[in-house]
């Protein structure tokens, strides 16, 4: 079976909600269309059958008439009763619509040949035998809503059967059509892993050697460790995707520590681009992984600060368990800042970058329930707001 990640099971979940969507209010419409045919066929042929039957026996009243007389009412109404249909109850009426005899509790109307009740229908002739005092001949039927409910049943019962066996080749479909692009990511995927694997071994050995450099001019040494950081900024970014869900252990850390230190891991690039971090932090705890919260802080004050003309601050302000990370920047225009929150989406492509960072924290953000917002303007910067309150401890 196809393992799925979990933005191909979102975007097989979202696939089959609109074709499943689609095939139901298609469904839904040729039912509807086929009941409203059927039930419309049942009804005229029922209309039919009842004014056949009605004539009928108005042919046969008319011959026992003309055979044999009534004396009066009483031999009327056994003549009536011997004539009677066996399929539909019948009523015989005056002409001033009372009953001679009847079957029927009640008739709807006189004035049209068939009526159609909330449980029975009804047909009705006129029979001018006013000398013998039978005007009007009607009928009751009480299988036809029947009928029509045992109908609607049938077709609910198909479309749900055929809905059941569209989703299934929708599934199926889906799966075999995710199939060859799962295997081109996994091809992708494996070509990045291992060239960020090989990348892993010189970026330690840069940063080591750094480290005991000496007699190296201060201002050279500065550029070397902005550079080699921003190396492992964009290691780490590359490889977060790559790695595989997994238990994560989680840890309470104090927030206002932590930012304090991503600050200072960040204060060599700040430097080499002539830029000033200015940060106001107040004590806050929250339960976190602590590699995800790293990789979190980091591309936002990463985005800040390569984004931020030199010579501008950067300003990052803690306060009650919000953080607002805001730059002098390039910023953005509005449809630009809901698109680089998509991953391989680069707000600007001159200044870098591979458009995962944003995805990243958006990632992130919704695996734990930060409150995360993006505000931008262009040519006067951007804030990113995180609010951990849902993490506090």
């Amino acid at each position: 079976m196809l393992k799925l990640s979990r933005y191909e099971r979102r975007s097989l979940l979202r696939f089959l909600a609109l074709y499943l969507g689609s095939v139901f209010v298609l469904l839904a419409i040729i039912g509807w269309l086929f009941f409203e045919h059927n039930a419309s066929m049942m009804k005229s042929a029922m209309k039919f059958e009842m004014l056949s039957e009605a004539h009928r026996i108005e042919s046969r009243l008319t011959r026992a008439l003309m055979q044999e007389p009534p004396a009066d009412r009483d031999d009327l109404v056994s003549l009536l009763w011997s004539i009677k249909s066996s399929r539909f109850k019948v009523g015989f009426f005056d002409a001033k619509k009372r009953p001679i005899y009847s079957e029927i509790n009640g008739m709807p109307g006189f004035e049209q040949p068939f009526y159609l009740g909330v449980r029975n229908c009804y047909s009705m002739i006129n029979c001018p035998l006013t000398k013998e005092g039978v005007a009007y001949i009607g009928l009751e039927e009480s299988r036809l809503k029947e009928m029509i409910r045992a109908l609607r049943l049938k077709i609910i019962g198909y479309l749900m059967l055929s809905f059941i066996f569209m989703s299934l080749v929708g599934v199926i479909l889906a799966r075999l059509f995710m199939r060859p692009i799962r295997e081109k990511i996994e091809a992708l995927d494996r070509f990045i892993e291992e060239t960020t694997h090989e990348l892993n071994t010189p970026i330690s050995a840069i940063l080591m050697t750094i480290q005991r450099l000496k007699g190296v001019e201060e201002k050279k040494l500065e550029r070397l460790r902005a550079s080699a950081k921003r190396l492992s900024t964009m290691y780490d970014t590359l490889s977060y995707g790559l790695e595989r869900e997994g238990d994560k252990r989680l840890e309470t850390i104090d927030l206002e520590r932590f930012v304090a230190e991503r600050i200072a891991e960040m204060e060599p690039i700040a430097h080499s681009r002539r830029l000033q971090i200015i940060s106001n932090l107040e004590p806050c705890r929250i339960r976190i992984h602590r590699e995800d919260l790293r990789r979190l802080l980091d591309n936002l004050l990463s985005n800040a600060l390569k984004y931020s003309d030199p010579g501008s601050e950067v300003s990052v302000v803690l306060n009650g368990c919000r953080l607002t990370i805001t730059d002098e920047g390039i910023g953005m225009e509005p449809e630009t800042l809901q698109r680089v929150l998509k991953r391989y989406e680069r707000g600007n492509r001159e200044r870098g970058g591979f458009g995962i960072g944003l995805s990243i924290v958006t990632q992130i953000c919704n695996e734990y329930g930060i409150g995360f917002i993006l505000e931008s303007q262009k040519g006067k910067g951007t804030v990113a707001r995180l609010d951990f309150s849902p993490l506090h401890r």
